[in-house]
């Protein structure tokens, strides 16, 4: 075993293990504290572990990440409707869900499968023209849509928690799309998923600091976050052996 093996399944357990933990810990806390809402608070946490299992293997281009994806999708998108990120729930329900049955298909094409990595490609530069392109817009689009549709945020100048909200699902949008077509760059927009996620959820407990939910979904993304660092790190060198840009 070569030295980079090494420190990836270290680094898989290390995120595997650490979430395990840090979730069951405060479930359990906030369990004892809750009043209400305990059903909704081990469901996300169900969803959480399945989520961080799907994104170690996506990582790694393993083909059963869209197995774990359709649970925590589906577990996300509810939670998102019950805190009223109407943005973030349409996108999983409506959009990750069926394009976890495209990746599988996809990934299934381009060689993934039967202990096998996936065969990644890399953008070229017209299509990182393109889909920057599409990513503004929708960005702005989006904020303005969910500021209309959005009543918890006083009105300002920028309405921070519906920017990252937009801003968050823009990058799902294209993270979702390149991760489903086996494309290296998916990783830099899920840097920016992880990101957007964090600090949206860390203003929804400073807002609203009895959703329960809430907090297990700031450590999520803060262990995707790792994670999407070592996913960009794998399949930099996956879109390598993969062949040509547009394989």
């Amino acid at each position: 075993m070569n030295k980079s093996d090494l420190f990836n399944k270290i680094f898989n357990a290390f995120i595997l293990i650490g979430m395990a933990v840090v979730t069951i810990l405060v479930t359990g806390i906030k369990l004892q504290g809750a009043e209400s809402g305990r059903a909704l608070l081990i469901i996300a946490a169900v969803g959480s572990l399945a989520g961080v299992l799907a994104n170690v293997l996506s990582a790694n281009g393993r083909i059963l990440t869209f197995l774990f994806g359709l649970i925590d999708v589906t577990v996300y998108g509810a939670m998102c409707l019950a805190g009223a990120k109407y943005g973030n729930a349409a996108l999983h329900l409506l959009y990750f869900l069926p394009m976890q049955v495209i990746g599988f298909v996809q990934w299934k094409k381009r060689g993934a499968g039967e202990g096998k990595q996936v065969h990644a490609r890399r953008l070229d530069g017209r299509k990182w023209l393109l889909y920057g392109s599409i990513f503004l817009v929708g960005l702005v689009i989006a904020y303005f849509v969910l500021c209309a549709l959005d009543k918890t945020e006083a009105a300002g100048v920028v309405r921070w928690l519906v920017l990252t909200d937009a801003l968050s699902m823009m990058c799902n949008v294209l993270g979702q799309y390149l991760m489903s077509t086996a494309y290296m760059e998916q990783w830099l927009f899920w840097i920016g998923v992880n990101i957007a996620s964090v600090v949206m959820w860390v203003l929804t407990l400073r807002q609203t600091p009895d959703s329960s939910y809430a907090l297990i979904y700031v450590v999520k993304y803060s262990f995707y976050l790792l994670n999407s660092l070592n996913g960009l790190r794998i399949w930099l060198a996956l879109s390598k052996e993969g062949g040509s840009l547009e394989n």
